[in-house]
C-alpha cells in the first residue's frame, strides 16, 4: 500500500473544528487514503458512500441536523461521506452538522468539483479545509520505494502513468490504464452536464493530447471535433479542468508589446491518459513527441508539489509574436523563476528579450540529470 503525502496533513488537521473536504479525479486512491486514516484513529466510524442509492436517498430526504446526525450514527466520531457532491443541498446539511457543535470529524469526498465545491463554497465559509488528491507523485514514489528504483522505472511512468492501480499492477500497466479511461475518466462529466454525445469530449481530450505543449486555440479545437461551437469548448474544457482531467497554463505577459498574452495551454495531470488518447505505448525514446511527454509529465508533477507543499503560486508559459518562448514560468513573491525542459542535458539558451525585460529573474533548464530537485527531492 502507497503511503500518500496527504495523509499526514489531513490527519493532523482532523478534530480541529473543520469539515474537511477531499477532491480529487475516481481511481487516485482517495479510498485508500480514508481507509488509512480510519485504521490509525481507530474511532468508531461511519462510512457513507453517496454512490449507493439508499445512503443517496437517506441523505436526500434528511433535512434537518437531527436527522442527519441520526443516519450517520450518533455515538460515531468520524463520518466518511463518499461521492457526496451527488448529495443534495450537500453544502447546507454539512453545515447543519457542523453548527451543532458534536465532536465529530467529518470528512466528505468528491470526484470533482462541479457541484460539492459549488455547493459548499457559500454554506461552509470558514468552516472547511480543502485538499486535492492526485495520481502519485513522482516523490511519493521515491518515499514509498526508493530513488534508484524510482529512476529505474521513469520510462514506465512516463508511458503508463501513476494511478495507483497501475502502478500496483506490473505487467498489466496497459489493460489497467485502458479500462481506468474507459470506465472512469468522463463519468462525471457526462453525468453532470448530461452530455449526449460523449465523443465530442473524447474528440476533443485526444486533440489536446496531441497539442501538449503548445498554444491551444478554441477555434481550432472546434473545426476539430467538428459539429460543435467554441463555446461549447470552453464550456467542455472547464468541466474536464473541474473534473481533474486537464489544466490550464495562462500565458506572462507585463512589459513587452509583443508578449502573447491570451494564449493558454493544457496539459494532463497523468501521462497515462494521455497516451490512451494518442494509442501510443511506445517507450520515450521510440517516440517522435518525447519532448511533449517530458514536458507534461514535469508540469503535472510540478503542480502536484505546489498543491501538497502549500505553495501558492501563480504559474505560465511565455512566448512573443516573433516566436521567442519560455516552457514555465512561476511567480513567487513577485520575483520570477524561468524553467526550460529538455529530454536531455544541453546548453540552452534564454531568449534576450525575457532576460532584458525581466532582470530579476532565474532561469534553470529541467533535464532528466536534474529534474529531481524540480520535483522537491533533494
Amino acid at each position: 500500500m502507497l503511503q500518500r503525502e496527504l495523509l499526514q496533513r489531513i490527519k493532523e488537521n482532523c478534530f480541529q473544528g473543520k469539515v474537511i473536504l477531499l477532491f480529487g479525479a475516481r481511481q487516485v486512491g482517495k479510498t485508500t487514503l480514508l481507509e488509512s486514516l480510519v485504521r490509525e484513529f481507530n474511532v468508531p466510524t461511519a462510512w457513507l458512500n453517496a454512490d449507493e442509492s439508499d445512503i443517496l436517498e437517506a441523505f436526500n430526504t434528511a433535512k434537518t441536523s437531527s436527522q442527519l446526525i441520526n443516519l450517520m450514527g450518533e455515538n460515531n466520531q468520524l463520518i466518511i461521506i463518499d461521492e457526496a457532491q451527488q448529495i443534495d443541498d450537500i453544502g447546507k446539511k454539512l453545515k447543519l452538522v457542523y453548527d451543532s457543535k458534536l465532536p465529530i470529524q467529518v470528512i466528505a469526498t468528491g470526484s470533482s468539483s462541479f457541484e460539492l465545491q459549488d455547493k459548499t463554497v457559500e454554506p461552509l465559509t470558514g468552516r472547511k479545509k480543502t485538499y486535492q488528491l492526485f495520481p502519485v507523485s513522482y516523490r511519493e514514489l521515491v518515499e514509498n520505494t526508493s530513488l534508484i528504483e524510482s529512476r529505474r522505472l521513469l520510462d514506465t511512468r512516463l508511458v503508463y502513468g501513476t494511478y495507483p492501480e497501475v502502478i500496483s499492477n506490473p505487467g498489466q500497466e496497459k489493460e489497467v490504464l485502458i479500462e481506468i479511461a474507459q470506465s472512469y475518466l468522463y463519468k462525471d462529466v457526462l453525468k453532470v452536464e448530461n452530455i449526449r454525445k460523449p465523443n465530442h469530449i473524447e474528440k476533443l481530450l485526444k486533440a489536446l493530447a496531441f497539442q501538449v505543449g503548445s498554444e491551444v486555440s478554441y477555434h481550432e479545437l472546434a473545426q476539430t471535433v467538428g459539429n460543435i461551437d467554441t463555446a461549447t469548448v470552453e464550456k467542455y474544457l472547464d468541466m474536464l479542468e473541474k473534473a481533474f482531467v486537464i489544466f490550464k497554463l495562462p500565458a506572462f505577459s507585463r512589459n513587452l508589446r509583443n508578449e502573447i498574452k491570451k494564449a493558454k495551454k493544457y496539459y494532463f495531470y497523468d501521462n497515462g491518459i494521455r497516451n490512451v488518447l494518442m494509442s501510443n505505448f511506445a517507450l520515450p525514446e521510440m517516440r517522435l513527441d518525447k519532448g511533449a511527454l517530458w514536458e507534461n509529465f514535469l508540469m503535472a508533477e510540478r503542480m502536484k508539489l505546489n498543491h501538497y507543499e502549500r505553495r501558492f503560486v501563480n504559474s505560465y508559459f511565455w512566448r512573443t509574436h516573433d516566436k521567442a518562448e519560455i516552457d514555465y514560468i512561476e511567480e513567487v513573491d513577485g520575483m520570477l523563476h524561468a524553467f526550460e525542459f529538455k529530454w536531455k542535458e544541453q546548453k540552452t539558451r534564454f531568449p534576450s528579450s525575457f532576460l532584458q525585460t525581466y532582470p530579476e529573474h532565474s532561469t534553470t533548464v529541467i533535464s532528466k540529470a536534474n529534474f529531481e530537485v524540480f520535483l522537491g527531492l533533494e
